[in-house]
């Protein structure tokens, strides 16, 4: 995000009553005043220096030699190797009126703590900057949270309803892969922060819970965090932003941002080992497209097959229909003129699910389910399956219910296909749950009670969803 925001000539037209917020200044400011680093080099050649120090280093001194070489001078600093940890190196830098000492190490960049730098003047730089911020501005920092922007984004309203009115879709139009280049243009112009808002208010149906996926960022130029409001201080990793809808906070703020991603398609690089959750955002559906787009070519043309999704298809058939989702999206062609062999289609429809980072029977429910797979009483065991299928997040649990509906009718088949619901469960249980410890042992000893809960999925699953 810019540090000035962009001027209403350069806004979509239906966006031009957008009113940007107002960032706040002062942490940037007090960027701006923070100590610069003051190196102070040795005036001799010091023996045994590491190569990767510079003439700020001055080999063995103790910490009264370090203190009397900066001067008292803010901002100064020097490198030199511990008296009593001899290889052991140590950055002594003045701030605050007094001399500060901190373990120095290096691994191919500069650290003292979590960051790490190319430079030691980059190190210092942001160390005085940080430390500047904080000893300045605590009480600030600390309370803010406490009124964020994020929470009330009213300056958004009118451009909310009119780029909602181009980005919703409801449940029966066809869905694109990709936003057009119009509504593309304007989610770009926008800060995420208003793209959140225009997509969380639309009129979709599918408007399930996802937590942001954050890591942390190293912003080029001032950034201004999009929960409060704040500068993002310091040279590197100022912050964290969202892989998948590129909102862009501070840590701390991180912490309090609702689970209300709204993934952007752009940052979507593939269809295959995806999270569940973020696909279908992303694209708007109610299911992965995955799902939806092979069960229908299955149920056109392959129902009465025998031995369906028992029997495998080509691998690198099935690779090919992979790729073909993960470059064109639900523009990929499955029919039967590209792949005649409708096992090529149910072997990618499971290794979708094979793939997933997170199963579709989540690691959360995996123990659940299996507690209630060992139930010996069939009505007291059903009761229980229904309720862990409640614990299950909502795309989750629309994809598998969808899947059941469509396993019920394969069995429906099985005088042709010869797949009942215990053979389904066979091929399923380990597809479509797994334990959350990756145990050769403890997947052994569950495949029995995997089979069964899929079983008992697909013969109730008019009870069950």
């Amino acid at each position: 995000m810019c540090s000035e925001p962009r001027s209403q000539s350069e806004l979509p037209k239906y966006a031009e009553e957008y009113q940007p917020p107002i960032w706040k200044s002062y942490l940037y400011q007090l960027q701006q005043e923070a100590p610069r680093p003051k190196r102070i080099i040795c005036p001799r050649e010091v023996e045994n220096r590491p190569k990767y120090y510079g003439r700020e280093f001055h080999g063995i001194i103790s910490r009264e030699q370090a203190d009397e070489l900066l001067g008292g001078v803010e901002g100064a600093y020097i490198l030199r190797e511990s008296q009593r940890q001899p290889g052991c190196y140590t950055l002594a830098l003045r701030f605050g009126n007094q001399t500060l000492n901190y373990r120095l190490f290096h691994d191919g960049k500069h650290f003292v703590g979590e960051k790490r730098f190319e430079s030691i003047h980059d190190l210092v730089t942001d160390g005085l900057i940080t430390l500047y911020i904080e000893t300045k501005a605590a009480e600030y920092i600390s309370k803010m949270t406490t009124n964020p922007i994020y929470e009330h984004i009213g300056y958004a309203t009118l451009l909310r309803e009119k780029v909602s009115r181009r980005l919703s879709r409801s449940k029966n139009e066809p869905r694109k892969t990709n936003v057009t280049h119009e509504e593309h243009t304007a989610v770009e112009k926008i800060s995420s922060l208003v793209r959140r808002a225009a997509l969380t208010h639309n009129d979709n149906h599918f408007n399930y819970e996802k937590t942001h996926n954050f890591k942390v960022h190293t912003f080029r130029g001032p950034h201004w965090c999009e929960y409060c409001a704040n500068f993002m201080w310091g040279l590197i990793a100022q912050g964290v932003r969202c892989s998948d809808c590129g909102l862009n906070v501070h840590k701390q703020c991180s912490k309090h941002v609702p689970n209300d991603c709204q993934p952007d398609l752009k940052r979507i690089k593939k269809v295959y080992c995806c999270d569940l959750t973020t696909l279908v955002k992303a694209h708007n559906t109610q299911r992965p497209m995955v799902v939806d787009i092979c069960i229908r070519e299955i149920e056109a043309r392959g129902l009465k097959s025998e031995g369906l999704y028992r029997v495998s298809g080509f691998t690198e058939h099935i690779e090919d229909v992979k790729m073909a989702f993960d470059r064109d999206g639900e523009k990929a062609d499955i029919s039967a003129n590209v792949y005649p062999d409708i096992n090529i289609i149910t072997g990618a429809l499971k290794l979708y699910f094979r793939d997933l980072p997170i199963p579709v029977i989540t690691y959360d429910t995996y123990s659940k389910f299996i507690d209630a797979a060992k139930i010996s009483n069939a009505d007291e065991r059903l009761e229980a399956v229904h309720e862990v299928l409640m614990l299950l997040p909502p795309a989750h649990y629309e994809t598998l219910r969808y899947l059941m509906i469509h396993l019920k009718k394969v069995t429906m088949n099985e005088k042709d296909n010869f797949m009942n619901a215990e053979n389904l469960g066979i091929v399923f249980g380990p597809t479509l749950m797994r334990p959350p410890e990756d145990s050769t042992l403890t997947t052994l000893h569950d495949m029995r009670y995997q089979k069964l809960i899929v079983q008992i999925l697909i013969e109730n699953e008019d009870v069950l969803f």
